[in-house]
């Protein structure tokens, strides 16, 4: 392709939204243009990359078995109604209705129309297992869209789905699922970290996340760097030596004036955080969720969620709970009412603690819950921290950020039970299909390779997605220059190579900040100077500095580079 003919846009100064690095780049590259908050068009450079990442993951499925189908985003509210999820899921699940006034929905997920699909042909267990996955665009009204491609409302899905006669049969394609991704990863120059997580609005039992390990990431990870385990922060399981003071100490109201949060109050009374509890409040149904954490930790609405049952939590309101009997900011659940009440594992068996007195500016010192409180379910409910223990091993965690790649679930039997997607075993009884999904979002690891791969000038893109392999820069107007630009262009053509010629009547500073931006893996120039010697500079992408080549071995220097 000739530059001068190609359709594109390079932009010096770096957007005001943009701060991420992959935002920037690909702004600034010409890769994608913003259309709206969350919703972008991609410009020919841009899907190229897109285009080379399908067909790196759509080999890994094909390798597994998998069967490619295209599904509609387009269904009906009737479908979703099915599994149940058409109520469950809040405004992210865009709804609206056709010209005849039918309910509609844009799928952000697929599960619906897979199990559609296959209760259509199943019908016997010799049909099974099998695997279906598509490429698709999906919508998904995102709430806080931001980092360009990170967090999106429109986005490109790899989404495949397997269909199992048995547990143990799910077992196996999970793992090679698990394999598959791995390979996917690797293949751009990423080694990801895999962690437990939540199974959110999948559904099912088991789920894991690939995650790239940096600090922009929204994901927060716990690691044990002793025994492996990962696991994202809100499941993350953990241990923490719950405060002992003295237990027999009786309760004391003691003064904390204008003293709400848990730093205020350590700092005032002199006392460790741990030593320390905190009621959080939640409305549910209308009903007052009061969770009791060690005051060092979160509550993690992902666990609290899946113990109620529940895809939404609002925050409760002061007037519910005043009414319970507790203060915002000095609260606890000693006489409380109208509430119900749940203790974290981890504090429950806590003594000589510090808690709200629930009366403005008044702490009580000395708390132990199994004495003082009443009517209270005990639950895993904490979010873990770097300041907790392995449930494992006991090592000390460790905690970092991360971007999620991919993710894959063992979803059971939750939508083909309800879907009615179900087969005849080999002595006739009818069987729902045990499934399993995984799903990789296209544009935004193309984002997250560039997060993992660049420097000052641009992204530094693997030779198996760069968007050309090789860029023939020439420079300056001498007709011998841009006659062995040309020659070695259509030379490179023939032997099957990708190539970008600059062919521009543009300063070399100007062509040079462009390359940078494409990253492509090699550029050679072509100047009067480098001619003069029959010469080309060779430049990778990933080098700082270029090499003097003979024109005549620039073929076989690329062969040997893409070997």
């Amino acid at each position: 392709m000739k530059l001068s003919r190609y359709f594109f846009t390079t932009i010096r100064e770096t957007p005001s939204d943009a701060s991420t690095s992959s935002h920037i780049f690909l702004i600034r590259g010409g890769y994608i243009k913003a259309l709206s908050t969350g919703i972008y068009s991609f410009l020919p450079m841009g899907l190229r990359v897109m285009q080379k990442l399908e067909t790196l993951i759509r080999k890994e499925m094909n390798n597994i078995g998998g069967l490619e189908v295209d599904l509609p985003v387009v269904q009906t509210k009737e479908l979703w109604q099915e599994s149940n999820r058409y109520s469950d899921i809040g405004e992210e699940l865009l709804r609206f209705k056709d010209r005849n006034e039918h309910p509609m929905v844009l799928a952000m997920t697929h599960e619906e129309a897979v199990t559609d699909m296959a209760r259509y042909v199943l019908s016997s267990y010799k049909q099974l297992p099998f695997m279906l996955y598509q490429f698709k665009v999906k919508y998904r009204d995102e709430a806080r869209a931001r980092g360009g491609l990170i967090r999106v409302r429109e986005f490109l899905m790899k989404d495949a789905y397997s269909f199992h006669s048995s547990s143990e049969s799910l077992d196996i394609h999970y793992k090679e699922q698990y394999d598959a991704y791995i390979r996917i990863f690797n293949a751009v120059g990423i080694e990801p970290i895999v962690v437990e997580s939540d199974t959110g609005i999948m559904g099912g039992k088991i789920a894991h996340e690939f995650m790239l390990n940096t600090p922009i990431g929204e994901d927060y990870l716990i690691l044990c760097d002793k025994c492996g385990y990962q696991a994202n922060r809100e499941i993350a399981l953990f241990k923490t030596n719950p405060y002992r003071g003295n237990e027999k100490a009786e309760l004391k109201k003691v003064h904390t004036p204008h003293k709400t949060s848990i730093e205020e109050v350590s700092e005032f009374l002199n006392v460790p955080a741990n030593s320390t509890a905190k009621c959080v409040f939640f409305e549910n149904d209308s009903t007052l969720i009061t969770v009791v954490v060690p005051g060092h930790l979160d509550v993690s609405e992902i666990k609290l969620k899946n113990i109620l049952k529940t895809s939404e939590l609002l925050p409760a309101e002061d007037e519910l709970i005043l009414a319970s009997g507790m203060v915002p900011g000095y609260a606890s659940p000693i006489n409380s009412k109208n509430t119900r009440v749940f203790i974290d594992k981890n504090i429950v068996d806590a003594s000589d603690l510090v808690i709200g007195a629930n009366e403005t500016d008044y702490h009580y010192m000395h708390c132990t819950p199994k004495r003082d409180f009443e009517n209270y379910e005990v639950a895993d409910i904490a979010e873990a921290s770097a300041l907790c223990l392995c449930y494992q091993c006991d090592h000390p965690l460790t905690e970092t950020r991360g971007i999620e790649l991919g993710n894959i679930f063992k979803l059971g039997t939750k939508f083909s039970e309800s879907m009615k997607a179900m087969y005849l075993d080999e002595q006739g009884k009818s069987k729902a299909a045990v499934m399993g999904c995984y799903g990789i979002g296209v544009g935004r690891l193309m984002a997250s390779v560039i997060e993992n791969s660049h420097d000052d000038y641009g992204p530094i893109w693997p030779k198996n997605i760069a968007p050309f392999q090789v860029e023939i820069v020439s420079i300056g107007k001498d007709a011998p220059v841009l006659d062995a630009a040309e020659k070695l262009y259509n030379e490179l053509l023939q032997q099957g190579f990708e190539v970008l010629l600059d062919d521009r009547d543009e300063r070399p500073g100007v062509k040079f900040k462009d390359a940078d931006l494409w990253g492509i893996p090699v550029r050679i120039a072509i100047s009067k100077k480098t001619l003069e010697n029959e010469q080309v500079e060779w430049k990778l992408r990933s080098e700082k500095s270029f090499e003097l080549i003979s024109l005549h071995d620039v073929l076989a220097q690329l062969k040997d580079f893409y070997a």
